[in-house]
């Protein structure tokens, strides 16, 4: 009930309903000029066939380009309108001049040691991995880093919690969605004292993420308390291309020496508190020691591109010596944005499949996949790699769960195996391949995480975490039910079935 109030009466609602009566009234205005004005149909078809082969020539994925020549070819004066607003999946250039200058402030900070990426001769497809992350991501392979997997919510909140009670120093916080909820309750206390105990604590959250969550009254509190609190790309009610891009990341760093990455947000049905989709699963993994050096600079970069206020970095990464029980396993903490036309986390993904053989394992809450990931997934399975997805049993959004449901003919008959996660909702974004390399990230299978959104990811190779990562997914495989592909395909309305094409057409835009 907290959270519906929260919702009815708060900004969301005002946001959402002032873009709704631009929209009606961009529409109309396009409708009543399309109708009386022959000419203005004309010039606009002609700059509707320009304005699609500009999207033809542009860097985007092929699926993005075609659902915006379609629109902008049917509704040629609404579609010009429409795409020039809305479209464009590029961050506007002052925004990329921004981004990329206080970027450039940190390369000193990108340790990357290239012996640790030679090392790597004998195997050649890791060590490809590992340079492609190293110089396109920009972020480097370290050793001397343990890390702990968390199959559970609940095991990576405690542990949260213990790094928060022992935090000297700083404690930084970046996630999706933060909620003024119970979860978020204990966490609150501890970085009340912490601030009490001259710790810099600072919180970044996405303005569009945490919309129903909480109300300006959270932010305010925490300030209040002396927390340092931010918002990513703050909404507004007007139509503005920036909006598109979200920042999807979650990590959690203290004082440089310990950080966390995973899929789950601060929120209460992240850790089962409440179970609106019934069993909530998600994973994340803990660093500690040289690797967390990424995160560290994930964080700050972030927080100077909102509001450019520090003026030195040296403090954050004076980080105590440390000495790994396991110094053989190579670890990079990397991050995607859409500033560049580089795909690093699909890219990621795609090299584990290519190159695996004799298995990968799968978890995304969601499958909306282009024709490259369709290829590759198909042809690993008839290669006779053992291909496996999880996806959510229960689903969060239905509309997306039946676009998802939509690319399981084609998979099953190459002979991937998926499973619904029967016990709920599976929120975990994992790969897990030939017990030698794996990701734990929040980098869903979707369009708008592989292009759109701010996202981050942990590529482990030689880690004793992989061994607990593999044995996650033979327990979930045992609590999930696996689809079967049908020896004869079920008879469905024609309706149906040209309703799922328009899914697939528009699955870019989800």
């Amino acid at each position: 009930m907290k959270r519906f109030l929260n919702i009815l009466f708060g900004r969301a609602v005002v946001v959402g309903i002032s873009i709704l009566f631009q929209f009606l009234w961009l529409f109309s205005i396009v409708y009543r000029l399309n109708n009386y004005y022959i000419e203005l149909t004309i010039a606009a078809k002609v700059i509707g066939i320009i304005m699609v082969l500009g999207i033809v020539l542009n860097r985007d994925n092929p699926a993005y380009k075609l659902v915006w020549a379609v629109v902008t070819l049917t509704f040629p004066v609404f579609g010009v309108f429409l795409y020039a607003f809305v479209g464009q999946s590029r961050v506007p250039r002052k925004l990329n001049r921004k981004f990329s200058a206080i970027n450039a402030r940190f390369d000193v900070y990108k340790a990357q040691d290239e012996q640790i990426i030679n090392e790597l001769d004998n195997n050649k497809d890791v060590k490809s991995q590992c340079y492609y992350l190293s110089e396109h991501s920009g972020y480097g392979a370290y050793k001397n880093t343990d890390i702990t997997y968390y199959p559970e919510t609940d095991k990576a909140y405690e542990a949260i919690l213990r790094e928060l009670e022992g935090a000297e120093h700083y404690i930084f916080m970046e996630y999706f969605a933060f909620e003024d909820g119970e979860a978020f309750k204990k966490i609150e206390e501890i970085l009340e004292r912490k601030v009490k105990e001259g710790v810099e604590v600072r919180i970044i959250y996405d303005d569009f993420g945490s919309l129903g969550y909480f109300n300006n009254k959270f932010v305010k509190r925490l300030q209040s308390k002396g927390i340092k609190i931010r918002a990513f790309n703050p909404l507004v009610p007007i139509f503005y291309i920036f909006m598109n891009n979200r920042d999807h990341r979650k990590i959690t760093v203290v004082d440089g020496r310990v950080s966390f990455n995973g899929g789950f947000n601060m929120c209460d049905e992240y850790f089962n508190i409440i179970n609106p989709y019934g069993h909530w699963k998600d994973t994340a993994v803990m660093l500690r020691g040289d690797a967390v050096r990424n995160h560290v600079v994930m964080f700050l970069q972030m927080w100077n591109a909102i509001e450019d206020t520090d003026k030195e970095y040296d403090s954050y990464f004076e980080i105590p010596e440390y000495h790994a029980v396991n110094n053989e396993a190579v670890v990079i903490p990397f991050s995607d944005t859409p500033l560049d036309h580089e795909c690093v986390g699909e890219n990621v993904y795609l090299n584990i499949i290519r190159h695996a053989k004799k298995y990968v394992y799968i978890y995304t809450p969601y499958l909306i996949i282009d024709n490259e990931m369709m290829e590759v997934l198909c042809l690993t399975a008839k290669s006779g790699v053992d291909v496996r997805i999880v996806t959510p049993g229960i689903p969060d959004k239905k509309i997306i769960y039946m676009l998802t449901k939509s690319y399981y003919p084609q998979l099953l008959e190459a002979g991937v195996r998926i499973y619904h996660y029967s016990p709920g909702f599976i929120h975990a974004k994992c790969y897990v391949c030939d017990d030698e390399v794996g990701v734990v990230g929040t980098i869903n299978m979707d369009y708008r995480s592989l292009y759109l959104h701010f996202e981050c990811g942990t590529f482990m190779y030689n880690s004793t975490a992989l061994a607990e990562l593999k044995k996650d997914f033979y327990e979930t495989f045992e609590k999930s039910a696996e689809v079967i592909k049908e020896d004869k395909p079920k008879k469905r309305s024609v309706i149906f079935e040209y309703f799922k094409a328009i899914l697939r057409l528009f699955a870019p835009l989800m």
